[in-house]
């Protein structure tokens, strides 16, 4: 359940700043969906570290940062080929087309994040201990 909330969270501050990026400040929306998917990233890290996975740890947080960012640009270069797609070959409202997307990358990230990202931290205090 926190999962669905920290990654609702994340996808909400994704599209709203897609949106604004788009509608008000009249954007691109590749553009804005680059922006918005940055702005994702850190609220999405911290809310998965500090509340989902309930990991509080500092010395892991950099190594972890860095897993978690190269999911978070594969995920990226994912998203913007999908919303390509979808909008310019589907003619997909580009909203719509961004919350289909986050639904599937967030199926992946969830066993992405608990295997590799947080789990791992774990393990090592474990072991250090």
């Amino acid at each position: 359940m926190r999962y669905i909330i920290s990654g609702g969270t994340a996808t909400g501050a994704n599209l709203a700043l897609l949106y604004v990026l788009t509608d008000w400040l009249g954007l691109w929306y590749l553009i804005s969906a680059v922006l918005a998917f940055i702005g994702g990233f850190f609220t999405s890290f911290f809310l998965h570290k500090l509340w989902t996975f309930q990991d509080n740890s500092r010395e892991q947080t950099k190594r972890q940062m860095m897993i978690f960012l190269l999911l978070a640009v594969t995920n990226l270069i994912n998203n913007t080929l999908l919303i390509y797609v979808l909008v310019d070959i589907f003619k997909v409202w580009y909203l719509l087309s961004q919350a289909i997307i986050a639904v599937l990358i967030a199926v992946w990230n969830y066993n992405a994040f608990r295997i590799f990202v947080f789990k791992q931290a774990k393990l090592a205090k474990v072991i250090n201990e």
